[in-house]
């Protein structure tokens, strides 16, 4: 198997999932972020008639004030604004919709610490902005092209609170399942990250008639995905051994992705899940063209797990906008990553946690299968996975000492591995991962590649 080495070209604002960085400096700050505001509003207000955009956000002390400054931004435009307060990225996806809304903001940095924050932007039919409306909305921005534009008097928009916003995207989810299902003896932990779905998930399960115990449901600010939530399942883990759970939820600052714990208290990472929905679905005769889409870091062995039941795997760069563009042009309805985003397009338009959630409670509850048994479905390849921090971002292929460390790791595992060298589309980061049969021989070679990097450019 080749090596992936990516550069790409970097842009000044937007990253993979919309413009992040530490909460009250550029590019968080709240003077870029009414800029934001104001070359939003200017793009979706290409229609004719009144217009409006929906704003939510996760539990972060900073999105008062971001929220604020998008606010002004927005409404300075002649554009009205509707408040959902804390709510997941997936509803605020499903809100937009639902409300006709010209466009969706959602202030958060997912599963970053408390004191970055994020923005991300949903068109109006719910999907992510493609690459060049995001340059479009920079160029606004760096220009000062629409600086000029001051709508007065009562041409100036309003802020709304959508008062019922939870209740209706409790409904929505629910609609992902059969009228009749529900979860009526089953014991289910939920742990929310202290982030956007800490109100909003419980309350869904609990709907559905299981018994459910929550942990992660305390936001103060500052404690979203410490130690808790999708990134850190380790109290998870503990809480579903304790309380004799069938399954543990966990996740992420945002809510667009889940880990599950078995009843065992073992992990299920996201290829585990991802296969187990695939095969699901296949059965069912609901798996659109018998393909599931993946990306460049999901393993090998989900990929042979894939191929021993007859179903095609398409790889696409990493992120979920990526795995979405790629569904969306070909006509599938399942992708997912490691991570634990899983798109199930016939439900919602982005990656939905509670959705996830639900879809692996309906399996455990048709099957009559424990999670663990469900999930045995792949035998996972042994990976390596390191971040290295950098100053700077080249083009990768640039680096001479990093394509010979690349081909120096490939012939040491001889075709029986993988190599993918590549940027973080959110944090100043390389990410190197490498896959083999020998797990210390794996992990020499991502040491090796790591060290090259660090005296490159770290």
């Amino acid at each position: 198997m080749g090596d992936n080495v990516s550069g790409g070209k970097v842009r000044k604002l937007f990253g993979t999932d919309g413009v992040r960085g530490v909460a009250n400096l550029e590019p968080m700050n709240s003077e870029t972020v009414l800029k934001l505001g104001r070359a939003v509003a200017y793009v979706f207000k290409g229609r004719a008639g009144h217009h409006q955009i929906v704003i939510g956000k996760d539990t972060r002390l900073s999105g008062y004030m971001l929220e604020s400054a998008l606010i002004s931004g927005i409404c300075s435009m002649g554009v009205d604004v509707l408040l959902v307060g804390p709510m997941p990225s997936p509803g605020v996806a499903f809100l937009t919709r639902s409300l006709r809304a010209d466009a969706g903001v959602m202030i958060s940095a997912s599963h970053n610490p408390y004191q970055d924050n994020g923005i991300k932007f949903f068109s109006h039919d719910g999907f992510k902005l493609p690459d060049e409306l995001e340059l479009r909305i920079e160029e606004l921005i760096l220009s000062n092209e629409i600086e000029h534009l001051r709508p007065t008097a009562n041409e100036i928009g309003k802020a709304f609170r959508i008062a019922d916003a939870e209740g209706r995207y409790i409904e929505f989810v629910k609609r992902s399942l059969p009228r009749e299902m529900d979860f009526q003896g089953m014991k289910v932990v939920i742990d929310c990250a202290h982030g956007a779905g800490y109100s909003v998930f419980p309350k869904v399960v609990r709907e559905l008639g299981a018994e459910v115990s929550v942990i992660g449901d305390e936001p103060d600010g500052t404690n979203i995905n410490a130690g808790y939530g999708a990134l850190c399942p380790e109290r998870l883990q503990e809480a579903v051994r304790a309380r004799r759970g069938d399954i543990g939820i966990a996740l992420d600052g945002d809510a667009d992705r889940a880990v599950f714990v078995t009843e065992e208290g073992e992990v299920v990472n996201g290829d585990q899940a991802l296969a187990a929905f695939a095969l699901d679905l296949q059965r069912r005769g609901r798996l659109n063209r018998n393909t599931v889409v993946g990306t460049v870091m999901s393993n090998f062995g989900f990929e042979s797990a894939m191929q021993k039941n007859g179903i095609n795997l398409v790889r696409t760069p990493v992120g979920d906008r990526s795995i979405l563009e790629r569904m969306l042009a070909d006509g599938y309805n399942l992708g997912g990553e490691q991570s634990g985003h899983v798109i199930f397009l016939d439900y919602n338009t982005t990656g939905d946690g509670l959705i996830s959630g639900l879809q692996m409670l309906r399996l455990v509850k048709r099957s009559g299968s424990p999670v663990s048994e469900l999930t045995k479905c792949i035998e996972t390849v042994p990976q390596v996975l390191l971040g290295v921090k950098v100053n700077w971002k080249p083009d990768l292929g640039s680096l001479p000492e990093l394509r010979q460390a690349i081909r120096s790791g490939e012939e040491r595992l001889n075709r029986t591995g993988r190599i993918l060298v590549r940027y973080s589309g959110t944090e100043p980061l390389v990410r190197v991962m490498v896959e083999g049969q020998d797990h210390s021989e794996i992990r020499e070679v991502a040491d090796e590649l790591a060290r090259v990097v660090k005296a490159a450019i770290g």
